[in-house]
């Protein structure tokens, strides 16, 4: 547990989250796909295949070059959809969604952190319009996240403006620390993915959250601690309640397309954990 407060005479600090099985226990756009169906965005064929998705995600079966395949789908499947419609259909149905499915170990950590005077950041391969207001219902106080093209008309263009993956999270963090003043020396850091190592690297505590097989090999011989999160909970019936009001998200990669959204949790597929380790 974190119990050091921040010396407000040093440098500022921060906590930063990878989000999906590492935060909340799936993918966090995948998990959107029938309400899409509902809202008429997507047909039936393309839910079927969100789903196969999500199975895939969840028992990291993916490689490289399948995810990438993904994202060029899913990439192509946003094209046309109006933007604020994808927020209304977020918006309206977030809570029934992603409420249940965050770690009551993740949301621990986080009020630690805010107790402890460092500043939360969300930093996500999923789109803004998706991972925002998680962010915000997580009490986040910015967000970085994959942000799609959006034309004249208020719709996506199918095309990837600002892509949040790999060594493009590690440059994110770096440029939040710069123009916030966080000293990363003394900051931290946690993902589930054998890609975000980037980011680790960046900070000077980092942790793997059920990591996949690559990362649980790579934080064993760097020496990281290993954090097995398993108890996704509703904010509300958490006890001690969630105390700390939602704060709002201050978004560092501006609004995103919720299909690269989509995209990006599928490429969360090849970092799936192989086995459990106790936290340590």
């Amino acid at each position: 547990m974190l119990c050091v407060v921040e010396n407000h005479s040093l440098p500022r600090t921060a906590a930063f989250f990878d989000l999906d099985k590492t935060v909340i226990a799936k993918s966090s756009t995948l998990t959107f796909s029938k309400s899409f169906y509902q809202g008429g965005l997507i047909n039936r064929r393309a839910v079927l295949r969100t789903a196969y998705s999500q199975f895939v995600f969840l028992a990291g079966g993916a490689d490289h070059d399948q995810m990438e395949r993904m994202r060029q789908y899913l990439s192509a499947l946003c094209k046309g959809w109006n933007v604020q419609q994808v927020k209304e259909i977020v918006a309206e149905t977030l809570h029934e969604l992603i409420d249940p499915i965050i770690y009551d170990e993740a949301a621990s950590l986080i009020e630690e952190h805010h107790a402890a005077g460092r500043d939360v950041v969300i930093v996500s391969t999923s789109g803004a319009e998706v991972v925002e207001p998680i962010g915000e219902l997580l009490g986040a106080d910015r967000v970085v996240a994959t942000r799609m093209v959006v034309g004249d008309d208020g719709c996506y263009t199918g095309e990837v403006e600002y892509y949040a993956y790999g060594p493009t999270k590690a440059e994110a963090v770096k440029e939040l620390a710069a123009s916030e003043g966080y000293d990363l020396s003394r900051s931290y850091a946690y993902s589930d993915s054998i890609t975000d190592v980037p980011m680790l690297q960046s900070v000077g505590n980092p942790y793997a959250v059920n990591p996949d097989r690559a990362l649980r090999r790579e934080a064993v011989s760097r020496g990281w601690p290993v954090l097995v999160f398993n108890r996704p909970v509703r904010l509300k019936q958490r006890i001690p309640a969630f105390t700390l009001p939602p704060r709002p998200a201050l978004v560092a990669a501006a609004a995103v397309g919720a299909a690269a959204a989509t995209a990006g949790l599928v490429w969360y597929a090849s970092r799936r954990r192989s086995a459990s380790i106790a936290r340590i």
